[in-house]
């Protein structure tokens, strides 16, 4: 079988991350990467030993598949060059800056056949993989991710940053239309806010609270989701988790068996299988816009709030937004 030739575009930490991954996934060769900062990508091409493009152009002439990692504002144009050109795309969260622009994306992939990948990888965490085995009408979530200020991706708030990871995981677990949501968040240290926090309702009752920061002094990444019949509390960051459940009247606790990987491997491994097969991605450009439809609402309304904050990319209106959006 052919080996597929991929890419990266950007050779930030989160781009070197993906060439290091790559370097090392069978049934793929790392034909070339590029980067607006030829230094940059001159550093990593000599850490890897792979070659450089000068320019997108002759990036898209050595692969046939690739990653974008570069700020979210260029995700569009970049996207949309290599999509012309026929590339498979793995596309970074948040798969661009806007809705218009997301939904630009989706379609030109669905027009060139081309497979639209959104890098929401806490997908291919085995904790998640664990928890869904086990799920069974989940009425209430409490999801909760923490961590130290990152000193990246400051053109953006820890909405966009982080919990649109948790969103995206949310609405794929309820698959029901959201009816309300009540977001509160405040800047620190940042033009954006570094902690909110968003109730969800769902059309069939389920509710969520999720709460993200990132002027934590720990670290921590958890989903705990309450059904009819059990309680399950999984760890991402340990890839471990335990389930309470009724028994003969009696509340017992089993370990969730999680078969231990790295996300990002297995997120890689799943974008070479779908670009070399023509299979669709567990995150769809679809699937990434209505994350990122709520996650710009939330903003809005919290920038809404707190005029301190001023006037950044949550301030865009979306009519209608909770009627409207149908997670697939």
């Amino acid at each position: 079988m052919k080996n597929v030739r991929v890419g990266v575009v950007g050779t930030g930490s989160m781009g070197m991350n993906h060439v290091r991954v790559y370097s090392e996934l069978p049934g793929c060769e790392l034909a070339a990467i590029y980067d607006a900062n030829p230094a940059a990508a001159e550093a990593a091409g000599k850490k890897f030993r792979v070659p450089v493009a000068r320019s997108l152009e002759e990036f898209a002439d050595r692969v046939d598949a690739a990653t974008i990692c570069t700020p979210t504002v260029t995700h569009h144009e970049i996207g949309m060059a290599l999509l012309e050109r026929g590339k498979h795309l793995l596309v970074e969260k948040p798969i661009a800056d806007n809705p218009a622009h997301a939904r630009e994306l989706a379609e030109r992939a669905q027009e060139r056949g081309c497979v639209l990948q959104v890098g929401h990888i806490e997908r291919f965490n085995p904790a998640l993989q664990a928890l869904e085995s086990k799920l069974r009408n989940p009425r209430f979530l409490e999801v909760t991710r923490l961590s130290p200020y990152p000193n990246r991706s400051m053109d953006i708030g820890v909405v966009l940053d982080v919990m649109i990871h948790d969103i995206e995981i949310i609405l794929h677990l309820v698959r029901s239309p959201i009816v309300s949501m009540d977001p509160v968040g405040v800047a620190v240290l940042s033009k954006g806010e570094d902690i909110a926090n968003v109730r969800f309702r769902f059309e069939n009752g389920c509710v969520a609270n999720v709460t993200a920061s990132r002027i934590s002094s720990d670290k921590l990444r958890k989903i705990r989701v309450f059904q009819e019949d059990a309680y399950l509390s999984l760890d991402y960051m340990k890839q471990d988790g335990v389930m309470y459940r009724l028994a003969d009247g009696k509340i017992v606790r089993e370990s969730v068996e999680v078969v231990k990987g790295e996300p990002l491997r297995n997120q890689l491994e799943s974008f070479v299988a779908c670009a070399r097969d023509g299979l669709q991605p567990k995150v769809s450009g679809q699937a990434a816009a209505a994350a990122l439809d709520i996650a710009l609402e939330i903003t809005r309304q919290i920038a809404a709030a707190d005029p301190r904050q001023g006037q950044g990319p949550g301030d865009i209106r979306i009519p209608g937004i909770l009627d409207l959006l149908r997670p697939s």
